[in-house]
């Protein structure tokens, strides 16, 4: 059994208070328990109401104590949260009628007076204790955070974080979170006089068990489980022109770095949005410029060790478009054959042979409108910044272009893919007499299957696995530019394979 992990905490004031909050919201999610104890009016409320407004993102949120109610329940933008007050319980089965027993799944519970029911907490929670400390000021409160089972960790982090930020001179910041993305990563904004600059939370982790080849599927498919990928390839983009953030403050080991802010504004407008031409041409001259240049494959990551940029192997790629199968297709009530799957395995092996022999570049790997900041104040390809690339691998220089111009979160004209594709094309061939339109556009539309196919079934596994219904909203772009992409000559086989396999997502 792991053993608890315990560290102590000095509140001066409610701002402390919300500022430990805060820091403690950016490492736990769904499924976790935080219990707040102490004396009346030691704070258990506030510090509650501090983490929930903040993962609310709203100051001002009315979060009233929850001791007449007992529960008070909160849809938050990340996920739900429960607030709890145990005082009046007098009975631990009273909890099964409030809703707290079972705990509910997929949500953040805090829960005041915990000792009211102690047979009640699971075993993986958290503990905060809050005492009374009048010799320092009479707001002043001590914090004793106990982790215990899955718990431990998470106080480890939390005290981690803590001195990382300490160190750095953030600890006394303003905090304000941030959206997240599909990964473990998390974000906040820190707000000081001097300026604004991101906290990043990127925790040691594989993305599933280890069941391919003995590999999780992020190792297999090489995306980055800790922060190092993102500090060399981050450094790489901007020796090269390419505007990624400047990283201010890292600690490497422990997964936190404070970068540049590159503020808000994106390359998309209007709702439903939709792409802002000169600022997708920005992006497509980017890639054009970067694909054009011989680039590293190793890079500098600290004063003695270096990163080996991954190659993007064709194992890789066909573990990757294997999600299509593996998930999507059950959801759609058409799992393949043992016969069917291995002739699919085998056309995409076939398929994949041309863009494996094609010149390698770095493959940022989801270069869309999401990581793309649009920097008004800068000229050029410098206009676009650049925020996600830790899963760079060397792949086909196609790749990215598809990212692009086949965004999979909003819809892209079919005019306009075809017009910065030629922009691209037209770029490239400035830069190199040798460049092959006609075997570009082939290598565009294969990865555009690959990477297509590959969504279906990333999408599907992030609703079904990992509760984020959300992306299934993407499904039906996702398959129309898939149907984009097979109508090329090349892809005639794996068309007609489709249309007999692979049924299109409901609306």
């Amino acid at each position: 059994m792991t053993a608890p992990t315990t560290f102590s905490v000095t509140l001066v004031n409610e701002t402390a208070t919300a500022q430990l909050m805060a820091d403690l919201a950016l490492l736990v999610g769904p499924g976790d328990v935080i219990a707040l104890s102490g004396d009346l009016g030691v704070g258990k409320t506030a510090a509650a109401r501090a983490m929930i407004r903040y993962l609310a993102d709203d100051e001002a949120l009315e979060v009233p104590s929850p001791t007449f109610t007992l529960v008070q329940g909160y849809e938050l933008p990340p996920f739900p949260v429960l607030h709890a007050d145990l005082y009046r319980v007098e009975d631990e089965n009273e909890l099964e009628e409030i809703g707290l027993s079972p705990l509910p799944e997929g949500t953040l519970v805090l829960i005041e007076w915990p000792e009211r029911a102690p047979s009640a907490m699971p075993a993986d929670r958290i503990e905060i204790a809050l005492t009374h400390r009048p010799a320092l000021d009479s707001t002043a409160r001590a914090a004793d955070i106990t982790g215990y089972g899955k718990g431990a960790a998470q106080v480890a982090r939390l005290k981690a974080l803590r001195e990382f930020l300490d160190a750095s001179g953030y600890i006394e910041a303003t905090r304000r979170r941030m959206n997240g993305d599909a990964s473990t990563r998390s974000y906040a904004r820190l707000m000081r006089d001097d300026g604004v600059v991101i906290l990043m939370n990127f925790p040691q982790r594989p993305d599933g068990a280890a069941i391919y080849n003995g590999k999780s599927y992020s190792a297999a498919v090489h995306l980055a489980e800790n922060v190092k990928p993102f500090v060399a390839i981050d450094e790489g983009l901007r020796a090269e022109g390419i505007s990624a953030p400047v990283i201010h403050h890292s600690d490497l080991d422990h997964g936190f770095l404070i970068t540049e802010d590159f503020g808000s504004e994106g390359v998309i407008e209007g709702d439903p949005p939709r792409p802002l031409p000169e600022r997708y041409e920005a992006g497509i001259d980017m890639l054009a410029a970067l694909h054009a240049k011989v680039l590293p494959e190793t890079l500098p990551l600290a004063a003695d060790t270096t990163y080996a940029i991954p190659v993007f192997e064709t194992d890789a790629l066909l573990i990757e478009i294997g999600l299509m199968p593996e998930w999507y297709l059950p959801d759609r009530n058409a799992p393949l054959s043992e016969e069917a799957r291995a002739e699919f395995v085998a056309m995409w092996r076939e398929l994949l042979q041309k863009p494996m022999a094609a010149p390698k570049t770095w493959v940022l790997r989801d270069f869309h409108s999401p990581n793309m900041i649009w920097l008004a104040d800068r000229a050029g390809i410098e206009r676009v910044g650049v925020i996600d690339f830790q899963d760079t691998v060397l792949g086909p220089q196609s790749y990215d272009v598809v990212s692009l111009l086949q965004d999979a979160r909003i819809d892209v004209p079919e005019s306009l893919e075809l017009t910065l594709l030629s922009r691209y094309i037209k770029e490239r061939r400035a830069q190199d007499a040798g460049f092959d339109p006609a075997g570009f556009a082939e290598l565009y539309a294969i990865m555009s299957a690959q990477r297509n196919t590959r969504l279906l079934g990333t999408f599907a596994r992030l609703n079904r696995r990992d509760g984020k219904p959300h992306y299934l909203r993407h499904q039906p772009r996702i398959w129309t530019y898939l149907q984009r992409s097979l109508a090329h000559p090349a892809l005639a086989h794996l068309r007609e394979w489709y249309l007999a396999n692979v049924p299109p997502p409901q609306s």
